[in-house]
């Protein structure tokens, strides 16, 4: 039987995302974001939910997001769905919640208006390459149609030359 367990998401961080390390040294950064939605009634009256989501990002990822986000910046989020599942130490009582573990995100333009951005992390850890999204660039489709193209060889700085490297950059 098939199966999908995939979410894609788009909001503004709750909260400054909070960095830990596990036992092993594995870091683990979590946040929540707050996604809107306006629709209208069939009054006509135009409303507004807010949903509350959180997400647990792993490794180089988290390192990158617990650096350079902040509470109210847009992020775009992929990732897959999981149910945590414990008992309750005092009540004996059966608890779940269910959350979203991050493979991939994408920085986007400040919430004050300010450009900001950054790349794509990809399920590996690494860095994406994708440039920030300018006010200009329609943000509703995925952020791949953004991505320049595959290197080609021919001119210019080849991948991994130390040209024009940027050390504050995550990617």
């Amino acid at each position: 039987m098939p199966a999908l367990n995939k979410v894609l998401l788009m909001g503004n961080l709750t909260r400054d995302p909070e960095l830990r390390v596990t036992p092993k040294g594995t870091p683990i950064c979590q946040f929540s974001l707050a996604i809107n939605r306006q629709f209208k009634m069939e009054s006509g009256e135009t409303r507004e939910e807010v949903i509350f989501v959180d997400i647990e990002a792993w490794g180089k990822q988290g390192e990158t997001i617990a650096k350079y986000c902040v509470k109210g910046k847009p992020l775009y989020v992929e990732g897959r769905l999981r149910l945590d599942q414990w008992e309750d130490k005092n009540t004996k009582e059966k608890k779940s919640r269910m959350k979203v573990v991050l493979e991939q995100f994408q920085f986007l333009g400040d919430s004050r208006g300010s450009g900001g951005g950054g790349a794509a992390g990809g399920a590996g850890g690494g860095g994406g390459g994708s440039p920030a999204p300018s006010s200009d660039v329609d943000q509703t489709h995925s952020p791949e149609k953004h991505s320049p193209p595959p290197y080609k060889g021919g001119g210019g700085a080849k991948p991994g030359s130390t040209e024009n490297l940027d050390e504050d950059v995550p990617f």
